[in-house]
């Protein structure tokens, strides 16, 4: 059973960040993407379908732009499914946690939790960040 990253968005934003965490950590064959919507004709249902028969026998973490969005619910439909991991609020320090815990994580479900837990902490308000600094040095 082989380990795997699907990346989901609306729009580019899935494989504009792929771009930038192949600059940072590497090509990976390991993750896909999804840019939904990009063409009249663009069937997520389908795309999402097919990218679950394929990966039936891998365990699948799929990291979406939107809690609640049409891409993230598409695959709310596969939520039971077993090895199926679905993470929505794709960001890039996420996925750098990701990426490079995926080979070495003895629990992919506590990999997913602690990669969240560490990722959070990297969004910042840095104007009041820099300034609570300076009083912290200050004193």
């Amino acid at each position: 059973m082989e380990r795997k990253i699907i990346l989901a968005s609306h729009g580019y934003f899935a494989s504009g960040i792929l771009s930038s965490l192949e600059l940072i950590c590497g090509k990976n064959d390991r993750i896909t993407t999804i840019d939904a919507y990009m063409t009249p004709d663009y069937n997520l249902n389908e795309k999402i379908k097919a990218l679950m028969a394929e990966n039936k026998e891998n365990e699948l973490i799929v990291v979406t732009d939107i809690f609640g969005g049409s891409v993230n619910n598409e695959f709310l439909n596969y939520i039971y499914t077993p090895n199926f991991y679905l993470i929505a609020g794709m960001n890039l320090p996420l996925l750098i946690e990701l990426i490079t815990q995926l080979e070495f994580a003895d629990s992919i479900l506590e990999m997913i939790k602690q990669a969240l837990t560490n990722s959070t902490t990297t969004i910042q308000f840095c104007n009041e960040s820099v300034t609570k600094e300076v009083v912290e040095e200050e004193f």
